[in-house]
């Protein structure tokens, strides 16, 4: 049976700024931001999670999923945008999903390494977006 991956103050954190970012208001006026990349990489990061946890038998059922919608309602001015960062997910949850079948010690890492990169990176964004 497949180690379990537990909620970390990490998760908790990047969590908390995904919730944030979805919550600060999005300027229709252009298309791309200056923070764009940064944002498809949060992106990308949260697919592979969601791919990651859900493998390694975390109850997490669809939160990463339900963040990345909250984060593509409020960042998705446009339905170039709104593309963009779901094709990002879902390149991090199919990367994922052909790399690893099974829970294995080099996954949790993954996981782990993809929450601390994902909370800097969410930091990074509140502050840039505020």
């Amino acid at each position: 049976m497949p180690k379990r991956a537990k909620p970390s103050c990490v998760a908790v954190a990047l969590l908390a700024m995904a919730t944030i970012l979805a919550s600060a208001p999005a300027s229709a006026t252009t298309e791309s931001k200056p923070y764009d990349d940064k944002l498809m990489r949060l992106a990308e990061i949260m697919g592979a999670v969601h791919y990651l946890r859900e493998l390694c038998s975390a109850s997490d059922g669809q939160l990463w999923r339900d963040r990345m919608r909250e984060l593509i309602e409020s960042e998705g001015s446009s339905a170039l945008r709104r593309a963009n960062l779901t094709r990002s997910f879902n390149q991090g949850y199919r990367s994922y999903s052909r790399t690893y079948s099974s829970c294995t010690p080099s996954a949790q890492t993954t996981i782990t390494r993809f929450l601390t990169e994902g909370a800097q990176i969410s930091e990074t964004l509140s502050k840039t977006v505020r």
